[in-house]
């Protein structure tokens, strides 16, 4: 997946020019023989929303936001979640019952991207738009649009705050003991995140300032499956076991979220080993309150808020006929095309940054404000 990096000054300009009318509308340019999705619908249409299991807090709060959202704008909101539990057959056949009603629109938070190309197609044929939300729906066509923070900016943001936690906290110079954690095989995110992270990490790793004490490099080796945090705990007691015998100790983990920052913690502190420098990302409260607790080190606030109210814009623009603003028409290329999409901008937080990091959202704010 071929990711630009640019300037902030770059993505203020090309966020500019999109909101002055460089925008992708759905024309004759994808492939397939059914019908085009018409320019503009009526104003109180169904609008079909699929999101993946309730594994991190942010997806819940999707799912409210978008059926609140939704319907304050005029639409009949149908969402739904595809069970921890089922396989990615339940998030299909939810898809393809969405249009069977005629939503207008469907909104996807992928359970496997790259097994819903024949109810994205069906979802085109029927002539309805198709957002993909958070995660990229890959080697199909039929996809007009995605939606998301800058993955690849999230793993950056949390390579370089593993960096700066050794610095801080490692109490001794590098060479640091590391340990590299990636999310679900199924999630096009997890290599997202993975190769942001490598792109600050592997020139360390290959100077020697990083030892990888386990060997483990590779996303395939790395991989959590489902993003279930006894997945992550179990490889962290494993790795424990193999490789920090004695008084070897771990002074870092790369964590792609905060579900498994807090498991990869629990095994540290359950082998009777110093708590390393561990990154996460979502906000979720028990990582806000344990990074300013002085235990994980940093997260990732992807302000679910903004994310679900840029989708919901999307729809109104389609609702109405008007184009639909993008920001990068060159980073996301889902195997059949690149897809046309609208970024939003991930703040990394730590202790120190926190209730800056917060200011804009009062649940957390709150939070920070009881450690100080």
């Amino acid at each position: 997946m071929k990711k630009i990096i640019v300037t902030a000054t770059a993505l203020v300009a090309t966020a500019a020019f999109a909101l002055t009318g460089c925008s992708a509308e759905r024309g004759g340019d994808t492939a397939g023989s059914g019908e085009e999705a018409e320019a503009g619908f009526a104003a109180d249409s169904s609008i079909g929303v699929a999101l993946p299991d309730k594994t991190s807090e942010n997806w819940v709060l999707a799912g409210k936001l978008f059926t609140d959202g939704l319907e304050e704008a005029g639409f009949k909101a149908d969402v739904q979640y595809a069970p921890a539990s089922n396989t990615v057959a339940e998030q299909q056949n939810q898809i393809q019952a969405m249009v069977t009603n005629g939503a207008k629109v469907i909104i996807i938070g992928a359970k496997d991207g790259k097994q819903l190309a024949t109810q994205v197609q069906a979802a085109k044929d029927a002539g309805a738009y198709v957002i993909a939300y958070d995660r990229l729906i890959e080697n199909t066509e039929a996809v007009d649009y995605y939606v998301a923070f800058d993955n690849f900016k999230v793993g950056e943001l949390q390579g370089q705050a593993l960096l700066d936690g050794l610095a801080e906290r490692a109490g001794h110079e590098a060479p640091y003991n590391i340990e590299l954690f990636s999310g679900s095989p199924d999630d096009a995110n997890s290599k997202v995140f993975f190769d942001g992270a490598m792109s600050v990490l592997q020139d360390k790793i290959d100077d020697g300032t990083l030892n990888v004490v386990s060997g483990q490099t590779e996303i395939a080796q790395t991989a959590t499956e489902g993003w279930l945090p006894e997945n992550a705990q179990n490889r962290m007691d494993t790795l424990l076991t193999s490789s920090y015998s004695g008084d070897t100790v771990v002074d870092g983990v790369l964590s792609p979220n905060d579900t498994l920052a807090r498991a990869i913690i629990t095994s540290v502190q359950q082998a009777g080993k110093p708590v390393p420098v561990v990154t996460g990302q979502d906000s979720e409260v028990e990582s806000v309150k344990s990074i300013m607790e002085g235990i994980q080190y940093s997260t990732i606030n992807k302000d679910t808020t903004l994310l679900v109210e840029q989708a919901i814009k999307m729809v109104g623009q389609l609702q109405k006929g008007d184009d639909v603003d993008v920001n990068d028409t060159e980073s996301y290329d889902n195997g059949a095309k690149i897809v046309d999409s609208y970024l939003l901008d991930p703040i990394i937080v730590t202790k120190e940054n926190a209730a800056e990091a917060y200011a804009n959202v009062p649940s957390l704010l709150e939070i920070v404000e009881s450690y100080q």
